[in-house]
């Protein structure tokens, strides 16, 4: 049986774990997990960072370095933030959200007007968002960036209403968020399937989060640098060179984002151009709203369940058709604003995003594929089935390990689709795939549906000589140590990062490895302890580079104590989930 046939023979259970069960009666929030009066320090030690850090409507990552709100580091806050103010972690994705484009996308960061143009680079009058997005829908009363982060974003909301259900219930939390979170995830579906092999891609290394990541080096290489006089780097005002990304590495970073601003941040891809002659289309429209599912003008779930009900029909090629009441439930695939997803594309001319950089990366993909089952869970909270949700999840599961996976190798790499490819027409392109080992080809183990050899051999990459974890690093390093790009101190290129971490963490004890984990958990926690909450560390060491008092190394810091790992498997029904279902649900389960 092949690999593909392996995913669609499981059983339509959905075992997962990011969130172990605590323990019976009330949610204790911010309780830390049994042990020492020092773990209690340490969570009011973790605490106070993202209080300090919290700028009355979101978190920054660092004051100094990082200024502003980013995508992804807002995710990672949240799910820990639930654990101490699960209203301010609503908050912190509400604000996020607020700033979402027309045509789905959560740009990667939300400029805060008060802090000086001059405190970071690239700033506001650089990506022009209002103006050279105004075609994608880009907000007018907000600046932002034009490139998106890894969609951890629906993951982070179901957790944050399993914190305190009674409370997102009264405020609506998840009605409000999750049709911004379906035309986030239909965004990344239909414009950026840059390869016509089913994943996602990133236009820009930013977007992967790993910024300087060696995965990148040869997808770089064609790419002429922007010359050093044309821009000045604020992150070397507060963090040393040699840790830091080099100025071609920067030279680069800016050319392609001036590309893609220039070009109005269109998106080429196979399945669907983002916009057309006429300017937004398919649902995008310039004043900020999306149709077909994705309404972005603040009403609520149940406004639009008043707008219609669906009709009949089937699930068909992609495109959620209406399956009809099924126990009185909506249809997974039904939107509000009574329409359904639409999957299908409609073609048309290539775009601007993607033409020298499209990469198919690994923890881009699995962290999609995690949020659409989690957004799956959502839809079920609030009347829909959910079926479909996990059924998309495990097709791009699928098609993550067919493309993505090196058997050889035990870990997946990137996809370089503008390398090697002799019929860059041809669908779906080959491209290339990017010998190098990163942190990023391990992040699929936090899935459900991987093929049981392809999560132990992962296990044992994890634990082998290039990432050493367990024998020669207490925390995975972001790139291979046997590497030859690989350096203990320089951003992505080597260091360990508690998020990556996190997630493997989680990954660990979903495929039944609770030592394992349970070795890495308290792993970060010391490490995090002793480092005074670093943005990243030396591997070996352990010691803090980059900034301190980092706010997503707090806040999972806070969620890990919380864990109460001792109490079972970790895998419970959510929150209006009855048993009998056959869906087992999560309990709550550089930014550039």
């Amino acid at each position: 049986m092949d690999r593909t046939a392996q995913l669609i023979a499981r059983p339509a259970e959905y075992a997962v774990v990011y969130d172990p069960p605590g323990p019976p009666g009330p949610p204790q929030l911010g309780a830390p997990a049994p042990g020492t009066p020092h773990l209690a320090a340490l969570r009011r030690r973790a605490a106070s960072v993202l209080a300090g850090n919290w700028t009355g409507t979101s978190t920054v990552p660092s004051p100094g370095l990082y200024p502003h709100q980013w995508s992804w580091d807002s995710a990672f806050i949240a799910i820990g933030l639930r654990h101490v103010s699960p209203r301010r972690a609503q908050t912190e994705l509400e604000t996020l959200l607020a700033a979402q484009w027309g045509d789905g996308r959560i740009p990667h960061i939300v400029f805060n007007p008060s802090v000086p143009l001059d405190a970071y680079f690239p700033s506001p009058d650089f990506w022009r968002s209002s103006t050279a997005g105004r075609a994608a829908g880009a907000p007018r009363t907000v600046q932002t960036s034009g490139i998106v982060q890894p969609p951890v974003h629906a993951l982070a909301a179901w957790l944050v209403h399993c914190a305190d259900p009674g409370l997102s219930r009264a405020r609506g939390f998840l009605s409000r968020v999750y049709p911004r979170l379906a035309a986030w995830h239909r965004y990344l579906l239909h414009r950026r399937d840059l390869g016509g092999g089913g994943l996602v891609s990133v236009v820009h290394p930013w977007e992967q989060g790993m910024d300087n990541a060696p995965s990148w080096d040869a997808p770089l290489s064609r790419v002429t640098p922007a010359p050093a006089r044309s821009f000045r780097r604020a992150d070397l005002d507060h963090g040393a060179p040699e840790d830091r990304p080099t100025d071609l590495d920067y030279g680069r970073y800016v050319r392609l984002a001036t590309e893609y601003r220039d070009g109005g941040y269109r998106d080429g891809g196979v399945r669907d151009s983002a916009y057309g002659e006429g300017g937004a289309r398919d649902g995008a429209h310039g004043d900020g709203r999306v149709r077909d599912g994705g309404h972005l003008d603040g009403r609520p779930w149940d406004e639009w369940k008043r707008d219609g009900r669906p009709q009949g029909g089937r699930e068909q090629g992609g495109r959620d058709e209406d399956s009809g009441p099924q126990d009185g439930r909506k249809p997974d695939g039904w939107e509000p604003g009574g329409g359904y997803e639409d999957a299908s594309g409609a073609g048309g001319r290539g775009g601007v995003g993607g033409a020298e950089f499209a990469v198919e990366d690994p923890a881009f993909n699995a962290l999609l594929i995690a949020s659409e089952h989690a957004l799956a869970r959502i839809a079920y909270e609030l009347g829909a089935t959910g079926t479909a949700r996990h059924a998309r999840a495990e097709r791009l599961t699928a098609a993550l390990v067919e493309r993505l996976w090196d058997p050889a190798e035990g870990m997946f790499f990137c996809r370089d689709l503008r390398g090697g490819d002799p019929d860059p027409g041809r669908r779906p392109l080959t491209g290339a795939l990017v010998p190098e080992r990163g942190v990023s080809g391990l992040v699929p183990l936090l899935l459900p549906g991987l093929p049981r050899e392809v999560a132990a051999a992962l296990v044992g990459t994890l634990r082998g000589p290039h990432f050493g974890l367990g024998t020669t690093t207490r925390l995975a390093p972001s790139y291979d140590l046997l590497g030859e790009a690989f350096d203990p101190h320089r951003y992505w290129r080597g260091p360990a990062w508690f998020n990556t971490s996190w997630l493997l963490e989680r990954g660990l004890r979903l495929h039944g490895d609770q030592a394992g984990a349970d070795a890495l958990r308290g792993a970060v926690l010391d490490i995090a302890d002793t480092s005074d909450f670093a943005e990243y560390v030396d591997p070996y060491t352990g010691e803090a580079c980059g900034a301190t008092g980092f706010s997503w190394t707090a806040a999972l810091t806070l969620d890990l104590l919380h864990d109460d790992t001792t109490s079972g498997t970790g895998v419970m029904a959510g929150p209006g989930i009855p048993a009998g279902t056959g869906i087992t649900a999560l309990k709550g389960g550089d930014r550039g």
